[in-house]
C-alpha cells in the first residue's frame, strides 16, 4: 500500500490544478471562430465586355469575364458583369443568337465618350476605363481603381411577382441627374457554332444580357420585368446601375436575382 506524506499529497494537488490551468488555456477561441470578425463592404463595380460569337478572339475574354464574376478576385470590389453581344459580326458567317443592335450602340456612345475604337472583344469599366477584354491584368487593375471611388448606394426591390423598384441614394458629385438603367442578364448560356471564325467549337457564356433599357432618371424609377418563356428563370438575375448621359460614367449599381 502506497504511503504519502501530507507534503507529498499536497504536491500533486497543485501540481494537477497547474496542468489543469494550462489546458485551459490552450483550448481553441472557438467563440472567436463562430463569430469572425466582419470583412470590409464590397463595391458593386460594373464590368462590360462587348462580344460576338462570331469573333474567334473573344471567348477568351468572355472565360476572363465568367472568372472575374464567379471568382469575385479583386477584395474591395462587387463585380457586376454583363456580356453584350453586339451584331456588326452577324454578315460574316454565323449570326450570334445572343445579339442585337442596341449593345453596337451602347459600344459607339463609349467610344465617343472614351476617345476610343469600338473592337471585339472590348471591356469597360465602370464606364471610364477600356481595353482589351482578355487582359485580366488591366481588368484587375481598373476594378480595383473604380472600387476606391464614391459611388451611390442602389437598392432594388420586388414590388410585384414580375415588377421592380430601383431607389438611389448617396449621389457622388455628378451634372445633372443620371439616368437609371436596367438589365436582365441570363447565366449557363451555350452554342455550338457551326459557321463563322468559331466554326466547330462549343461557346460557354455567362451573364449575358438579354435587354437593357433607360428606365427613369435618379432618385428611383419602377419597371415591369419581361422574362421570355426560352430563358431559364433560375439562371436570370436583375441588374440596375445609374448613368451619366454625356460622360457615360457609371456611378452605382446592385444587382439581385428574380
Amino acid at each position: 500500500m502506497l504511503n504519502l506524506q501530507p507534503w507529498k499529497i499536497l504536491f500533486f494537488v497543485i501540481a494537477g490544478l497547474a496542468l489543469l490551468s494550462l489546458l485551459i488555456l490552450w483550448q481553441p477561441n472557438t467563440n472567436a471562430a463562430a463569430h469572425p470578425l466582419p470583412t470590409a463592404p464590397r463595391t458593386p463595380i460594373l464590368v462590360e465586355l462587348f462580344t460576338s460569337e462570331g469573333c474567334s478572339s473573344c471567348p477568351s475574354a468572355d472565360a476572363v469575364l465568367a472568372e472575374l464574376e464567379s471568382k469575385q478576385p479583386v477584395a474591395n470590389a462587387q463585380i457586376i458583369a454583363l456580356g453584350e453581344h453586339v451584331d456588326y459580326w452577324n454578315y460574316l458567317g454565323w449570326s450570334d443568337p445572343y445579339s442585337a443592335a442596341i449593345y453596337g450602340e451602347r459600344q459607339q456612345a463609349y467610344a465617343q465618350s472614351l476617345n476610343s475604337n469600338t473592337y471585339t472583344p472590348q471591356m469597360v469599366i465602370d464606364g471610364k476605363a477600356e481595353f482589351v477584354g482578355s487582359n485580366t491584368s488591366k481588368a484587375l487593375a481598373a476594378i480595383a481603381k473604380a472600387a476606391s471611388e464614391p459611388k451611390a448606394k442602389l437598392e432594388i426591390t420586388k414590388t410585384a411577382p414580375n415588377k421592380i423598384k430601383v431607389t438611389a441614394s448617396d449621389l457622388p458629385q455628378t451634372n445633372g441627374k443620371p439616368d437609371i438603367v436596367l438589365a436582365i442578364t441570363e447565366n449557363n448560356l451555350s452554342t455550338n457554332v457551326p459557321r463563322g471564325e468559331n466554326a466547330g467549337r462549343h461557346l460557354i457564356h455567362r451573364t449575358v444580357t438579354r435587354s437593357l433599357n433607360v428606365i427613369g432618371q435618379f432618385p428611383s424609377a419602377e419597371a415591369a420585368i419581361t422574362i421570355d418563356k426560352s430563358w431559364k428563370r433560375e439562371n436570370v438575375r436583375i441588374v440596375a446601375f445609374l448613368q451619366e448621359r454625356n460622360s457615360r460614367r457609371i456611378l452605382g449599381a446592385a444587382i439581385i436575382e428574380l
